[in-house]
């Protein structure tokens, strides 16, 4: 039983981290971190990601356009640049690593230590790459929430508010994190891999074969 629950621990990591990289990579380019409803014309919604701006209309469609600058954007949004190119980056090298490390892959079979080591790497770039997605989304919410309640701004003034990728990122962050614990907690199990006991056997069959060739007269 542990050594099928092993296995199933890993495949379960494995995808999860596969999810949260997917959700991480997606929550980078939506435009809707922040949406704003104006009062005078309901059927606009405006929204701002990080790379562009967008007003969705409700006959037109949607029109985005680019922002001009990178130094022209608030301090969240281009540290959440920053921070969203890095978690993605270490959620990739945690997928390469990590599935180079897993039991099903008959490649290193007898080099277990060494497909341990590279899942508990791939299971914490997974950590830090879920910390990393989650820090600019929550950066992000803490300053709306700031702006919605500044009794600075004048009440006709729109407030902008949690747009959907927000919770994507978190989603994916907490994917990320889950998936790259799963993976270090199957390193701490002693179990065998079935490939290393058959291994195992094989060469002790040898031995006594050859133990019985040197005792004949």
């Amino acid at each position: 039983m542990a050594l099928v629950y092993r296995p199933v621990m890993q495949l379960s990591g494995i995808l999860l981290s596969l999810l949260g990289w997917v959700l991480s990579c997606l929550t980078t380019y939506l435009p809707q971190w922040k949406n704003l409803n104006l009062e005078l014309n309901e059927l606009e919604i405006w929204t701002m990601g990080l790379w562009q701006a967008c007003v969705v209309q409700e006959e037109g469609g949607m029109q985005c356009k680019d922002f001009d600058s990178f130094l022209a954007l608030p301090p969240e949004l281009r540290i959440s640049r920053i921070l969203m190119f890095f978690s993605n980056g270490l959620g990739l090298l945690g997928l390469l690593l990590s599935g180079f490390g897993l039991d099903c892959l008959k490649i290193g079979e007898r080099q277990q230590e060494l497909k341990k080591r590279l899942l508990l790497f791939g299971g914490m770039f997974f950590w830090i790459s879920g910390t990393t997605a989650i820090v600019p989304v929550s950066w992000v919410a803490h300053s709306t929430v700031q702006e919605f309640w500044d009794e600075s701004i004048p009440d006709i003034v729109p407030r902008w508010d949690f747009g959907e990728a927000l919770f994507v990122g978190w989603l994916a962050g907490f994917c990320l994190i889950l998936g790259g614990s799963l993976l270090n907690c199957t390193i701490c199990s002693t179990e065998v891999h079935p490939s290393s006991g058959h291994y195992a056997v094989a060469e002790l069959q040898d031995q006594c074969q050859h133990l019985e060739t040197e005792t004949r007269p």
